[in-house]
């Protein structure tokens, strides 16, 4: 069969099935578990419409379940296993041999040097252009350009940064911007950006922050346009300053959305790959977490340290989206 009719066959049977579920489990509530006559008419009319909703909610959540819970699981089960040995349970084992890795804890504390470095740069600079871009006629086509960065993969934005940090021998022409730069300052030599640890690092958590800034100047300028114009006025007639207008009275209004822009890119920087992998492939002293995990997972086909390394980057996840969570639901209020 071909694939495209394969296609077609299955979103109908996709939305024939969810429409069906729907129509049916209505019909199944209202006319035969609690149906709208009888006696007990009214009771029975409020008890569907109490189950009503989860009634329609249960596929999804079944979904949930099976998509989210039970991977969890499994992973804690795998990371108290040990593959070379059948799959035997061997307990903590695993986290054992993890901590005493200095790879680990060279990926640990990478991880929190871009828990201290990306979230700021990139709340700071989102909050400044969306400051700034308020004030300009052009801002728009301004906000567009610094949001574009979003629509890349962080893939495809390791490869444009490479070009950035791209080093070619010294009696070849230099395509890398940033040692074309160097060179013309009165640098001697080019430079190898990528392989000179700890620079290395904050080369790769430019590309990280271009990305990011357009996602926090997009919520925080949607935040400074519902700080209230009679506050501003007040402030100027006292004769504030701009600055102190921007300081003392725009930021403190929207320091909840801040605080829910800086952890969002917090739990992005707790599960970043994709631009180690691609520019250093955690070379260099540059390792993280979840480049160590695939590591383990998939070069050295060690399940056990892998879903254990698996695990503590969801235990640092879980209390941040948590909070943020929290965070977002108390800004909704």
């Amino acid at each position: 069969m071909h694939p495209a009719l394969q296609g077609v066959i299955t979103i109908i049977l996709g939305v024939g099935g969810c429409i069906g579920y729907f129509y049916f489990s209505n019909q199944l509530l209202d006319k035969v578990i609690y149906p709208a006559k009888g006696p007990n008419i009214g009771r029975n009319i409020n008890r569907a419409n109490m189950i009503r909703p989860w009634l329609f909610l249960a596929p999804a959540i079944l979904a949930l379940g099976l998509y989210l819970a039970y991977p969890v699981f499994e992973t804690l089960r795998l990371s108290l296993t040990d593959r070379s040995q059948g799959g035997a349970f061997v307990g903590l084992a695993n986290y054992n041999q993890m901590f005493g890795e200095p790879k680990f804890w060279e990926a640990m504390r990478n991880n929190m040097l871009w828990l201290i470095v990306v979230p700021a740069a990139s709340t700071a600079f989102g909050l400044l252009a969306a400051q700034l871009t308020d004030r300009l006629s052009w801002g728009n086509i301004a906000k567009s350009l610094i949001f574009m960065p979003m629509a890349i993969s962080f893939v495809g934005a390791s490869v444009i940064w490479k070009l950035v940090y791209d080093t070619r021998p010294v009696d070849q022409d230099q395509i890398g911007v940033l040692n074309a730069i160097y060179l013309s300052l009165g640098g001697s030599e080019p430079q190898t950006w990528l392989t000179n640890p700890p620079w290395n690092s904050f080369f790769l958590m430019v590309v990280l922050i271009w990305i990011q800034t357009g996602f926090a100047m997009v919520i925080l300028s949607a935040a400074l346009r519902g700080v209230p114009e009679d506050t501003i006025e007040a402030a100027i007639l006292d004769g504030a300053s701009p600055m102190q207008i921007f300081f003392k009275i725009k930021v403190p209004q929207i320091m909840g959305t801040i605080v829910v822009v800086w952890t969002t890119i917090t739990l992005v920087v707790l599960k970043v790959f994709d631009i180690v992998f691609a520019m250093t492939n955690g070379q260099w002293e540059t390792q993280v977490l979840a480049n160590y995990m695939y590591d383990k997972l998939f070069r050295a086909n060690d399940w056990g340290l892998g879903s254990a390394s698996a695990m503590i980057i969801m235990l640092l996840v879980t209390p941040i989206l948590v909070w943020n969570v929290y965070s977002a639901r108390k800004e909704m209020r």
